[in-house]
């Protein structure tokens, strides 16, 4: 694999922000350049230690679901080559493989969270009410169970280094307006289901995700910033699945099982990984990434 990049360093273009793993450049009005980085963030703190060729996996399983999924909604996709918009050899090395150009899209103050599965906050949730975000569930559910349907549970957009909140729908409605709420919920709910089928055929449960979406000038929805990633998604194995306890995941889910070992605060700053989690994590991307998309990049 190539070196890692925790921070890119593109000067032929202005520099518009840095978030927990993309930095993003201006290209011109209509494009930006969005530099995936090998930054892990956990319980929203982007901790020191990169994980290697991790930007490089999560461009290529984005890339594979934009193109997957293109059907359900326009996406933020351009096909314009990274390597086209920067100058010089060092800059083409470190956006080569880890990087998109995307149009410029005015983006939605929300977070569309569809969950599959009964894990993680929905599952204390549920334990303490009975529902998950406010939407009833039948009782007797156990960790890790299929939901009967999935559930669309929207949170806020945190800035760094603060946590996502979930919401109601109609709190989404008051934000973006009833009838865009009804449309991010059921695109998101279908962009789940089609992607939840097809991994299960290559072994990998999905068992909730993470999209993004914005609007273009004419006011049409867009798919944008990363889909069905290790980093926005809980990927199990389907062939140890089993409910009643949290699976062994594909995503960083691992790397929160670890910190959660540590006495630490889940406040900046973060602890350092031990090489022995650094490899095991990118093994872990890898191989969903061979699952799902038929390939690993270099």
């Amino acid at each position: 694999m190539s070196s890692s990049v925790f921070e890119s360093n593109i000067t032929s273009l202005p520099l518009l922000g840095r978030g927990k793993v993309r930095d993003i450049y201006a290209v011109n009005d209509e494009l930006l350049l969005i530099v995936t980085s090998d930054r892990l963030s956990a319980f929203d703190v982007i901790l020191p230690d990169p994980i290697p060729g991790k930007g490089k996996v999560l461009t290529s399983v984005a890339n594979f679901w934009f193109k997957q999924l293109g059907h359900v909604i326009p996406n933020q996709l351009t096909g314009i080559d990274p390597e086209s918009v920067v100058q010089g050899q060092a800059e083409k090395a470190q956006v080569r493989g880890r990087s998109l150009v995307v149009k410029r899209l005015n983006p939605l103050p929300i977070e569309a969270v569809v969950r599959g599965y009964l894990i993680g906050s929905g599952w204390k949730d549920y334990g303490a009410t009975g529902a998950v975000c406010g939407i009833p569930l039948p009782a007797g559910l156990k960790m890790a169970s299929r939901l009967p349907q999935p559930l669309f549970t929207p949170a806020t957009k945190a800035d760094i280094g603060e946590h996502d909140e979930n919401i109601s729908f109609e709190q989404v409605e008051k934000l973006v307006g009833a009838k865009l709420a009804a449309q991010v919920r059921d695109v998101a709910i279908q962009l789940y289901s089609e992607a939840a089928r097809h991994a299960l055929q290559h072994g990998i449960i999905i068992a909730d995700t993470k999209f993004e979406f914005g609007l273009d000038p004419a006011g049409t929805l867009h798919l944008i910033d990363e889909a069905l990633t290790p980093d926005s998604s809980r990927f199990w194995p389907a062939d140890s699945y089993q409910e009643g306890i949290s699976p062994p995941s594909f995503d960083k889910q691992f790397v929160r099982d670890y910190l959660e070992t540590l006495d630490w605060d889940k406040k900046a700053p973060g602890p350092h990984l031990p090489a022995a989690i650094v490899d095991k994590t990118v093994a872990k991307y890898r191989e969903a990434c061979q699952r799902i998309t038929g390939g690993v990049p270099d």
